[in-house]
């Protein structure tokens, strides 16, 4: 829809007569969502009643609002709020020159500091070149928004975080703002009182996230235990913990140990009464009371030797271990777990980095995507067979696997006295490739992907358009979904794997679909009522052409993360929404990204090379 004709421009004057304070008093809320509803009903309103060019400038400033901030992101700052069948609303890039510098000549009359913040960060961000002093002048803003538990909620908290990021990247230019930004932060701390709820948690860790408060660690530690305690005492359990947690982190920032282990303690006993809570409660549940208590086994666990005997650690751990067998016996089978000696990968770490440390963009990328070799399929089975023979015993009995949640997901039988190609031995043997499997990768990605990973974003500021352009001239991808790979990409490199890996798995499974149909492979399933279904990631990969086209060594990649049960199943439990937010960010995630990068970028650089090489067959 037409918002005004193109031919309309917005001025100063137009912008100083539309009304945009009155739009703005009319929102129901703090906040830039409701300021961009507000000034978006001004603008259409202006727009009707003939007033195009105030239309026009309410139009600008609604849309300037419209965004989201996402201070995590030095790249990429703002967000649309809406992305809908291929389109979305407002990101900076969509802001002509002229637009601006309007912005630029305006701000300076504006009183709103949410309105002036958010100008002031688009000229920053737009302006060419850039001038400090809008900077200057966002930040200011930006540390005008109270500092209350609503407005927080409202957007005050990336607001802040947004302040002290800008502080940090002009340094000296910035002068003493950061030291008023963390006295700010200080201040609104002490002030803060239970009844605000979480905004001293929030607040302390802002301070802790950005480093700052070092000189007020003794007094924000003290707070916050004098606080779980309250919240303990009012029976607010959930409260409780995240401010015992918090305040064992700030005395151990102190390097007062005596009080973190404290600390500690008391998050593992309020544990523990969340699940003598849920067994005496109407919707009483052993398995969630199970873990309850392997969280409160896992906090004392944490206590230091040199604090342990002053808490009972251990003791308490024997009583909770008591408890948890009574809670699992009642909910699921009894499970053990294994453990294995520290390994010290302080040389891989310092290869890794080397391997990627000082290069051209390009040629760091490709040292990242060729890190590690990626799993050798051959190898790994023979290792298991090995382990199988060495340590039949264990393989001998029938083995279920459970789910978190105490879902029975995957089952293999005995591997019994039989021959090696009886059905169960391949089961186990299986099996047993996929739990190794699993196991190389949590080396590989602290080993090896992490530390170069954190090298290629300190020494090269990648865009998602530098993604997308290396996806769009990838052979492997298919040619409708370059941009959906290229963000998916992207969004690892910045840092948000939850983003990355719900892009990233439906692609990966729509490049095997792609791939097996050229082929002329079926994959789709006709059922009884006629109708044809496609197939799923785990039903392409048992094709057999998934191995002559893929690989070997990709195609057990692809089956052993993504679609088996006995791993780390990624495909079916982020379809199924049973990823967690920290599930998205574990190791097998992380692997999982690296893997893309890997794939994409190797067929693109490889098809470049032909073509600058065409005679080159290698």
């Amino acid at each position: 829809m037409e918002r005004y004709p193109e031919q309309t421009t917005a001025t100063i004057e137009s912008l100083r007569t539309s009304g945009w304070r009155e739009a703005i008093a009319t929102g129901d809320r703090e906040g830039y969502s409701s300021m961009w509803q507000a000034l978006s009903n001004a603008a259409r309103t202006a727009v009707e009643n003939g007033l195009l060019s105030e239309g026009k400038g309410l139009w600008l400033l609604a849309d300037a609002c419209s965004m989201m901030l996402n201070p995590s992101s030095p790249n990429e700052p703002f967000k649309p709020f809406m992305v809908m069948d291929g389109r979305r609303s407002c990101l900076p890039i969509d802001f002509q020159q002229d637009d601006v510098d309007l912005f630029a000549t305006f701000v300076d009359e504006i009183d709103d500091p949410w309105l002036k913040a958010r100008l002031a960060d688009l000229v920053w961000l737009l302006i060419k070149p850039r001038d400090p002093k809008y900077a200057l002048v966002a930040i200011d803003a930006y540390r005008q928004l109270p500092l209350d538990t609503e407005t927080w909620i409202r957007g005050s908290r990336e607001c802040w975080q947004r302040a002290i990021s800008l502080t940090l990247m002009l340094r000296r230019g910035a002068g003493d703002r950061l030291k008023e930004i963390e006295a700010a932060l200080v201040a609104a701390f002490d002030n803060s009182r239970n009844e605000h709820g979480y905004l001293a948690l929030w607040l302390s860790d802002t301070l802790a996230s950005h480093r700052l408060g070092h000189d007020h660690r003794q007094a924000i530690a003290i707070k916050l235990e004098g606080m779980a305690h309250a919240f303990d005492v009012d029976g607010d359990l959930h409260r409780a913990k995240d401010f015992f947690d918090a305040a064992s982190r700030w005395f151990q920032r102190t390097g007062n140990i005596v009080k973190a282990a404290e600390m500690t303690a008391c998050l593992a006993e309020v544990w523990v009464k969340e699940a003598v809570a849920r067994l005496s409660s109407e919707q009483a549940s052993n398995m969630v009371a199970a873990s309850f208590y392997e969280n409160a086994i896992q906090t004392y666990r944490n206590i230091p030797r040199s604090e342990r005997n002053t808490h009972r650690a251990d003791e308490r751990i024997a009583e909770l271990h008591k408890h948890l067998s009574e809670a699992g016996a009642k909910s699921l089978d009894e499970m053990g777990s294994i453990t294995s000696p520290t390994i010290d990968i302080t040389e891989i770490v310092k290869t890794a980095i080397n391997a990627v440390k000082g290069k051209p963009t390009l040629d760091a990328l490709a040292a990242f995507a060729n890190i590690y070799r990626g799993a050798r399929a051959e190898k790994i089975r023979e290792f298991s067979e090995k382990m199988l023979r060495e340590h039949p015993l264990q393989a001998l009995f029938a083995a279920t696997h459970m789910s978190r949640d105490g879902r029975v997901i995957a089952k293999r039988p005995g591997m019994g006295l039989g021959d090696a190609n009886s059905e169960e031995y391949k089961a186990t043997l299986w099996a047993e490739m996929v739990k190794h499997y699993g196991m190389e990768l949590g080396l590989v990605v602290q080993g090896d992907i992490w530390p170069a990973l954190e090298v290629l974003r300190l020494e090269h500021r990648l865009h998602a358009e530098d993604f997308i352009a290396i996806a769009n001239r990838s052979p492997i991808i298919p040619p409708d979904r370059k941009v959906l790979m290229g963000r998916a990409l992207f969004a690892g490199y910045d840092n948000d794997f939850v983003v990355a890996l719900h892009i990233l798995v439906p692609q990966i499974e729509h490049m095997v679909r792609w791939h097996l149909k050229a082929a002329g492979v079926k994959t789709t399933t006709l059922d009884k009522d006629g109708i044809e279904n496609e197939n799923g990631l785990s039903t392409l990969m048992e094709a057999p052409e998934a191995a002559q086209i893929f690989g070997e060594d990709l195609s057990f990649e692809l089956k052993a993360l993504f679609c088996d049960a006995f791993g780390p199943n990624l495909r079916n439990e982020l379809a199924h929404g049973l990823l967690t937010d920290e599930e998205c960010q574990s190791t097998y995630a992380i692997y999982a990204w690296w893997l893309g990068v890997k794939i994409v970028f190797n067929t693109f650089w490889n098809a470049a090379r032909k073509a600058q090489n065409p005679s080159d067959e290698s």
